[in-house]
């Protein structure tokens, strides 16, 4: 597998509970992939940057795996890598 939906990917990392709501938060722009906001059907792969808003919490993300079908929270941790700026912003945010 070289690339997967954006949807797809946001509901296999375990950002959204179901895949519904990731082609929501997409098509409402909240998703944008490489500075470029993107479209449900719109494919990923590994390096690709991931910036997306979660309720309030900012995720700005690296793509390090990719997978289309949901698995456990240590299998989705490993598919990204949460830049160290809106990590210390969302830890910030949740005190």
């Amino acid at each position: 597998m070289e690339r997967v939906r954006i949807d797809k990917w946001l509901w296999a990392a375990r950002f959204f509970k179901t895949r519904t709501l990731a082609t929501e938060a997409v098509a409402g722009g909240r998703v944008h992939v490489n500075g470029v906001r993107a479209k449900p059907a719109k494919d990923v792969q590994v390096g690709d940057r991931v910036e997306l808003t979660v309720g309030q919490m900012p995720w700005h993300v690296e793509v390090t795996g990719l997978a289309d079908r949901r698995g456990s929270a240590s299998v989705a941790a490993t598919l990204y890598t949460e830049t160290p700026e809106t990590n210390e912003r969302r830890r910030v945010q949740t005190d």
